[in-house]
């Protein structure tokens, strides 16, 4: 099992910007990679951004490109989410997720691949 713990979300003026951090407990963190999803009221989930579990690849959904970087702290057993440029279309619920592929370098963004799941920080961006 891994634990996933979510924080960082809150109330932000759009360009302004947010840092998410995921911190993992359970198993060996440097053999997950790690995603960041998110949820809109009334929309499905949708990725956001994927980073390998060494670090050294990552992917960002077209919306989030130029904006967001992902990153992680394998030391420390965390990943992050640095949100710059934030416009009232960020605001959801953000989710990070674990996907088990030790030294793993492609990035999934679907839902279905990753095995565990936090409870979500919510980021609301206002106009």
């Amino acid at each position: 099992q891994v634990q996933l713990i979510e924080s960082g979300g809150g109330l932000v003026q759009a360009g302004g910007s947010l840092r998410l951090s995921c911190a993992a407990s359970g198993r060996t963190f440097s053999y997950y990679a790690m995603g960041w999803f998110r949820q809109a009221p009334g929309k499905e989930r949708e990725f956001v951004s994927g980073i390998n579990s060494s670090g050294t690849r990552s992917d960002y959904a077209d919306s989030v490109k130029g904006r967001f970087t992902i990153s992680r702290d394998n030391a420390k057993n965390t990943a992050y989410l640095q949100m710059n440029s934030l416009k009232p279309e960020d605001t959801a619920v953000y989710y990070c997720a674990a996907d088990f592929k030790p030294g793993g370098t492609v990035v999934a963004d679907t839902s279905h691949k990753y095995d565990y799941w936090g409870q979500g920080t919510q980021v609301t961006v206002s106009s």
